[in-house]
């Protein structure tokens, strides 16, 4: 077995831009679990595989024996639903399909019936009611992980329906009936969850057995009212891949098990958010088909690319299938040509590599399989215009571009709604994403890096932190830090409220270690202003700080240090003065890599900081930064804004100097020309941004503010 999937007689007529047919997905479904099935010793064997690390997945070292039992029971669970999204569809495909000398039919079959009714199977799963009692909870709305995979269990029976399904007695049926009850009418989490438990109703419905029509209802009107507008749902308080792999997938599902003929209205506007995300999201993926590394559960990858599947389900469907396809190929390709994606032979736990910083301690070493979800498509037959339609690639593509109109170098998507701003820069093929509505605890490091970077880079995944064990956070990746010159306290901006773009600016607003129980916690701020360029973002930012002795830092992408890795600096010297530091290397896959940052008005110093361990796509890594010390409050002399900028490119070409340095003039509005109040004027060289002329004003940003 090789290290990276190998794509066999690729059709580039077909698909000219990743060469990937029907049969080449098949081919990668059956790599994917290879790991698994040739990690097994027969066809009784559990469906686990060798766990990489053990302190941050379950089954969790040290938990009480009950939890360790219910955790071991789940894990098994894991291991066979989520990869049964995988085999459901091979099995449909071919129902005599091997892999490690096991029929892959023979084997879900008789699992399932393990894991769902043989209470003397070390794999029994245990009811709800079970679970209730081995945990010892008396918490009257307490679930279990087992819901979840409940949802899979039944999306999997549907797609290999008379492979697996149907093959059961009525005995067989009726007691995985009895089991899927339980859990489809118990208690749930109250966002996205409340998917599963409709759709374990919604299968038991669609085979004829009796369930409950108000707990139905009561959960379907609720994922309605998440709805937040332009495709995409709130999951609890945030937005992510959730609204898109959960949301946009289940409901689809719901409508053609249920929705549509019990539910029509709700159907309606399930299939209504679909189309609405349609419209904008295949512009989420950049110019290769790539998945952002962006919110939580990063290690489900490019199961992101789920919902273009399930739009096809709908009775109206709106998604374009050739540009669908492409964006599910190129995800596809992201991970699976990787020599790092793999270890023990089954998907890292990482976004690339193994990368502990971004896994949650609600996942397992199976956990990853919830990217087959991405392998659904599957389920739509050959003659399917998702496998039939010529790959396109929307406005990425020049020629589309111009028969479209499009002529401009940058793309920005901005939808107030879920307040994402994503933009399309041709010019490298990247996409950037910028956030707002975000709400996490000022002590969660994870949360902020998932969601509170000022921007997340297609292809510059997010920099964790610290930047060196046991050394002070001198400056995270697209984070300001603040440091208290005084106490030596560290903020991190923890909470960023949305304003939305204002004539080709967006504006939001970020809090230091916002905290409702300290009445000084909306003290501490920045006002943000985005301005995309060819090659990145210009930002122009206002301080609202209040203290003296403040250090303030910003970090650009995490760069992947190789070892040889070039770091150049320029300076432009006069009016408009300006330092730059240019980072030129390989990633670990020894593809070429260019950053830069760019420092203007406001900043006083430019470095960098070398890291170990805090980069996905690499051991070491390098971050460029800037750096502000506020020395008094009242100072007229001091600046209020921070003018900044990072671009990157995928190749060695150098950037020019106007690239580096985009700034033409700057003009100010306050007296003192400090940015106090007032407009800022910014001109740029009229070629590197669509647009010469801005003007940046933070008045009346607080009317406007968004949670």
């Amino acid at each position: 077995m090789v290290n990276f999937f190998e794509v066999k007689k690729p059709d580039f007529d077909l698909s000219p831009y990743t060469g990937l047919t029907r049969q080449n997905w098949i081919d990668a479904g059956v790599y994917l679990l290879e790991g698994m099935f040739e990690n097994l010793e027969s066809i009784e064997s559990a469906p686990v595989v060798p766990r990489s690390e053990m302190k941050v997945t379950y089954p969790h070292i040290g938990a009480p024996d009950s939890q360790i039992e219910a955790e071991r029971r789940a894990e098994i669970f894991e291991g066979l639903t989520r990869t049964f999204f995988i085999g459901s569809v091979l099995i449909h495909e071919n129902p005599e399909i091997e892999i490690g000398g096991i029929k892959l039919r023979d084997y879900y079959s008789l699992h399932i019936l393990r894991a769902l009714t043989d209470e003397k199977s070390p794999e029994y799963v245990s009811t709800y009611d079970e679970l209730v009692e081995i945990t010892g909870s008396d918490d009257p709305s307490r679930c279990f992980q087992q819901t979840v995979e409940t949802c899979a269990l039944v999306i999997g029976l549907w797609a290999c329906k008379d492979e697996i399904w149907n093959r059961y007695s009525k005995e067989e049926k009726d007691s995985i009936a009895s089991f899927l009850q339980g859990y489809a009418k118990a208690p749930t989490v109250p966002q996205n969850w409340r998917l599963f438990n409709m759709l374990d109703m919604a299968f038991l419905h669609m085979e004829g057995y009796e369930i409950d029509e108000h707990i139905m209802r009561e959960h379907a009107q609720a994922i309605l009212s998440y709805y937040a507008g332009n495709g995409w749902f709130r999951d609890g308080h945030s937005f992510d891949y959730y609204s898109c792999w959960a949301f946009n997938v289940y409901a689809p599902i719901w409508n053609v098990w249920y929705g549509y003929e019990n539910e029509p209205y709700i159907a309606e506007k399930f299939e209504e958010a679909s189309n609405e995300l349609m419209e904008t999201y295949p512009d989420f993926f950049d110019k290769d088909g790539f998945t952002m590394m962006w919110g939580r559960s990063c290690i489900y990858r490019f199961a992101a690319v789920s919902p273009f599947d399930a739009n096809f389900l709908l009775k109206n469907p709106k998604a374009d299938p050739g540009r669908a396809r492409r964006i599910c190929s190129g995800s596809l390709l992201q991970f699976l040509q990787r020599d790092d994606f793999l270890i023990n032979h089954v998907p890292s736990l990482g976004f690339y590599g193994q990368f502990m910083p971004l896994v949650q301690g609600y996942s397992c070493a199976e956990s990853v399989y919830w990217l087959g979800k991405a392998f659904l498509c599957l389920h739509l037959p050959a003659d399917h215009p998702f496998w039939t339609a010529k790959e396109n690639n929307g406005d990425w593509d020049e020629t589309e571009s111009q028969e479209s109109g499009v002529k401009d170098n940058v793309k920005v998507t901005t939808l107030d709604g879920p307040a994402l701003c994503f933009s399309n820069h041709k010019k490298n093929g990247t996409t950037l994403l910028r956030t707002g509505k975000v709400v996490k605890a000022f002590s969660d490091e994870h949360g902020m890096w998932n969601y509170s970077k000022l921007t997340f880079n297609s292809k510059y995944p997010w920099e964790s932190g610290p930047l060196a064990e046991n050394a002070p956070q001198v400056a995270l990746s697209q984070q300001y830090i603040l440091t208290d010159g005084t106490t030596g306290d560290v903020q991190k901006c923890n909470v960023t409220f949305w304003h939305g773009e204002r004539d080709g600016v967006l504006y939001r607003r970020q809090f230091f270690n916002y905290n409702l129980e300290n009445e000084c916690h909306w003290i501490n701020a920045m006002n943000l202003a985005d301005i995309p360029v060819n090659y990145g973002i210009l930002r122009i930012d206002k301080m609202r700080l209040f203290r003296p002795d403040m250090t303030l830092t910003l970090g650009a992408f995490g760069f992947p240090d190789n070892g040889k890795t070039e770091i150049m600096r320029k300076d432009k010297k006069g009016r408009f003065a300006a330092k730059a530091i240019i980072l030129k290397g390989y990633d670990s896959q020894k593809r070429k890599k260019q950053l830069a940052m760019t420092i203007y008005k406001g900043w006083q110093k430019i470095d960098v900081l070398h890291s170990t361990g805090t980069n996905p796509d690499s051991a070491n890594s390098i971050v460029v930064y800037g750096k502000y010390h506020k020395k008094h409050i009242y100072d007229s002399s001091e600046n209020y804004v921070l003018i900044s900028q990072v671009i990157t490119k995928e190749s060695h070409e150098d950037f020019t100097d106007n690239e580096l340095f985009p700034i033409e003039s700057i003009k100010f509005a306050d007296k003192d020309k400090t940015g106090a109040y007032g407009n800022i004027d910014i001109k740029l060289h009229k070629e590197e941004a669509d647009r010469a002329e801005y003007s940046v004003c933070f008045d009346g940003i607080e009317s406007r503010l968004m949670l």
